[in-house]
């Protein structure tokens, strides 16, 4: 009897083990698995999303063109209106053949690769960019025939941050033209001197002649961004140029040195550190190429400008950005941001004579945000007025100012519940302006809506409703837009509408049926507390897209503290998210939450850890990850990993070493682990100066990784490129060396001859991270040098 009932409790217990070993994880991940997970990259799931990306051209008349990428090929589509009217753009399937006559190359109706679309004014024929080339057919497809005429410039949707450029590139052999507004002159740079071409005869004039090495005009090579295009603002007459002659005199250097056989070629880089002495400055000049007796070069009446502006860590200049003309072209508005982004002048110049009126100032304690999708600034020349982005309340909203007085005439916006993001048209005859805004309460606070609003103060409307995420493009008269709107969890559907918000006809809609059919699953929106237990914080989970009952996952968060952005990024649909949903079918869960420090929230939000870098957003991380696997029972939270690139790099080293018994496993790809050893702007910016303290330290001191390193437990693995020129290696290596001489054990990654973001050894990076996290954060074994997929490239 009594061995009777120790047999039954044995197989009992046997039964209970197999299925408790059952819910584990595996102690061996296959090739098959990493194939598996490839499946969820961006390459291999965008091929099975139709219809979902619309970008409308719009043409003069109002009417616009846009390619729907239909299950069944690209489809062309002319679009009026004014009638609520939609037909094909031309005959593809004749197109095509009249193409491929012409060309001698192959096209077929659904493969057909066109930009950049305008139609003759009866409507017959049709031109296009294909192939590199110009063509004109007729619609019918009859016949087509090459087109000498330049690609026009297409107008409308939603501007980047930062734009500064104005015109297109000359030919690939000659210089970045900077293209004037009547299409006739322009101008590039020579010998750091800036040069006018006339775009009918194509001959060239000089217009400044001083321009020397680190001295030059109109230079875009001033830390981590550079290329050889002219940074200048044409006037709207096309007679004038506004742009700066910029110092580098004396400012210190970043060297480069490639991985060759033999002696290498020294890369030198004029790069400033936070600290520095001397550092980029700007000299404004306007140049009037027409006046009497050749051209003339009016060096604005004001000292030496910060290289700063109000949105981003480079020059905002270019169409609504920090430099705007009046309409006459009389005068030049602009704003100088100081060396510490938290005093902003605006000045307004007379082009004639250089003499430059102060008209506004604002001053914060920590760091001015002229605008997150680019600045709010707008110059109304013709009423004297002048709108001004500020979050002195806290969110951000636009006001209306006398430019004459620099006096306060009305708030413009009243958001109550989140902030302007970016002013999309302001209508001066209507007396309205056109904004973006994350404005809706009970709805995720990242969501942008598209509003207008009168201009003293009196009306505010919505104009897109939907709780998604809004992407809008205005046509260039004002009179509709397209509406673009998703979420990260719903796929997008375009519609367009009048100017009023309604509804004029809906355009496309996404079909996913067949990423759908493979298995895929959106990522779970979250919503948990911060550090402070109150504010809400949000963000994405990405979990295995087959749950094992009974089984734990280890948590990896995916960090980008900020500050100028967050770990999720975009609120639109996407199907990968980088590798999140890929990392997740190996067996874990992975979270991107945007924690305190980041932007769209407001000022005091933004600034939760302003001066205190090692912060991180890390005490939010800890806090919302503990209450996810509170939770969701299938999250191991003793097995919690972490992994980052560049100010994600930087944060999980942070997080290795200031949270050691908290993150197991973390991977940090070229992180900016010393802000002294980082661009001026960005640390200046977002830590206030580097100045001296009481002690014999400085206000940096005791903010970088290296100083944190002896802390470490857990497996870190550092990677960085040896040719990077936005995060210098020797953020890493410092790391490196205070783990060395901490004796710790760690793991190190140096990708030779690489930049920022890696180029080709992109995929060997994602597959040695998977590895990583697979062997140390899993316990199982990778499969031996796994081979990544290459994804396909444009062109191929």
């Amino acid at each position: 009897m009594l061995q009777a009932r120790f047999f039954a409790r044995l197989a009992l217990l046997t039964a209970v083990c197999g299925l408790m070993a059952a819910a584990q994880a595996p102690t061996q991940i296959t090739a098959a698995d990493y194939a598996r997970a490839e499946q969820a990259l961006a390459f291999n799931t965008s091929p099975l999303i139709f219809n979902a990306s619309l970008r409308p051209g719009w043409l003069p008349d109002g009417r616009f063109w846009y390619r729907a990428d239909a299950a069944t090929g690209a489809e062309y589509y002319l679009v009026d209106p004014a009638h609520a009217s939609r037909e094909a753009a031309f005959n593809q399937a004749k197109i095509a053949a009249a193409l491929s006559t012409a060309s001698g190359q192959t096209y077929t109706a659904d493969h057909l690769a066109l930009d950049a679309l305008t139609f003759s004014p009866d409507g017959h024929s049709v031109s296009f960019t294909a192939g590199r080339r110009r063509w004109q057919c007729d619609r019918d497809g009859t016949a087509c025939a090459p087109d000498n005429r330049p690609a026009p410039e297409e107008p409308g949707g939603r501007g980047g941050r930062g734009g500064r450029g104005a015109g297109g590139r000359g030919a690939a052999s000659g210089p970045t033209l900077a293209v004037s507004p009547d299409r006739k002159h322009a101008v590039f740079i020579r010998d750091w001197n800036l040069w006018l071409r006339d775009m009918t005869t194509h001959q060239d004039t000089q217009l400044t002649t001083d321009g020397v090495e680190n001295f030059g005009y109109a230079t875009d090579n001033a830390g981590w961004t550079s290329s050889d295009r002219p940074i200048v603002l044409w006037s709207p007459d096309s007679t004038k140029i506004a742009t700066y002659q910029q110092d580098q005199r004396g400012v210190g250097k970043l060297y480069l040195v490639p991985v060759v056989v033999g002696h290498p070629q020294l890369t030198t880089q004029v790069y400033p550190l936070p600290g520095d002495k001397v550092v980029t400055t700007i000299q404004r000049v306007i140049i009037d190429w027409n006046a009497t007796g050749g051209a003339k070069v009016i060096r604005l009446q004001m000292p030496p400008d910060q290289h700063r502006s109000t949105t981003s860590d480079n020059l905002a200049w270019g169409p609504n950005q920090d430099v705007q003309w009046s309409s006459d072209g009389s005068h030049l508005a602009f704003i100088s941001t100081s060396r510490g982004h938290n005093d902003e002048h605006l000045r307004i110049a007379d082009a004639a004579t250089g003499a430059v009126r102060d008209v506004y100032e604002e001053k914060v304690a920590t760091q001015y945000e002229g605008g997150q999708g680019g600045s709010n600034f707008r110059y109304l020349s013709d009423t004297n007025e002048f709108l001004w982005y500020s979050q002195r309340d806290d969110l951000g909203q636009l006001y209306l100012y006398d430019a004459n007085t620099g006096k306060l005439k009305n708030q413009v916006t009243t958001l109550a519940d989140g902030n302007v993001d970016s002013v999309v048209r302001v209508d001066p005859k209507a007396r309205e302006v056109y904004f973006l805004a994350t404005a809706q309460k009970n709805e995720n606070p990242y969501y942008m809506h598209l509003y207008r609003a009168s201009l003293d103060g009196a009306r505010q409307e919505l104009l897109t409703p939907e709780d998604a995420n809004h992407t809008i493009s205005l046509a260039p008269d004002g009179e509709y837009f397209t509406d673009t709107f998703s979420t990260p969890t719903v796929p997008p559907a375009t519609v367009l509408r009048s100017v009023s918000g309604k509804l004029v006809m809906p355009l496309e809609k996404a079909d996913i049926s067949r990423l759908v059919a493979t298995g895929w699953k959106p990522p779970i929106q979250i919503k948990v507390k911060a550090r402070d237990g109150k504010t809400d914080l949000y963000g994405l989970m990405f979990t295995p897209f087959h749950l094992e009952p009974g089984r734990k996952y280890p948590i990896i968060n995916h960090i980008y503290p900020g500050p100028q952005t967050g770990s999720v990024g975009s609120r639109n649909f996407s199907a990968s998210r980088g590798d999140d949903e890929a990392l997740a079918q190996l067996g874990f869960v992975v979270v991107e939450l945007d924690g305190m420090g980041t932007p769209w929230r407001g000022r005091v939000f933004h600034d939760a850890y302003y001066g205190n870098m090692k912060d991180n957003t890390l005490p939010d991380q800890v806090a919302g990850m503990k209450e996810l696997a509170a939770q969701f029972p299938f999250i191991d939270i003793a097995k919690a990993g972490i992994f980052g690139h560049s100010g994600g790099g930087d944060a999980t080293a942070d997080a290795m070493f200031r949270y050691p018994d908290f993150f197991k496993v973390g991977i940090a790809e070229s992180g900016n682990h010393d802000q002294r050893e980082y661009e001026d702007d960005w640390g200046e910016r977002y830590m206030g100066l580097d100045v001296p303290t009481a002690d014999g330290a400085t206000t940096y001191t005791g903010q970088s990784n290296e100083e944190a390193a002896k802390n470490l437990k857990g497996h870190l693995l550092l990677a960085h490129g040896t040719m990077d020129n936005n995060v210098p290696m020797n953020n890493t290596l410092l790391v490196v060396d205070a783990l060395i001489k901490a004796n710790k054990d760690f793991d190190l990654i140096l990708l030779p001859n690489q930049p920022h973001g890696y180029g080709p050894d992109a995929n060997y990076m994602m597959r040695r991270r998977w590895d990583y996290f697979v062997r140390y954060l899993m316990g199982a074994q990778p499969p031996f040098e796994y081979k990544m997929h290459e994804a396909p490239r444009p062109g191929r």
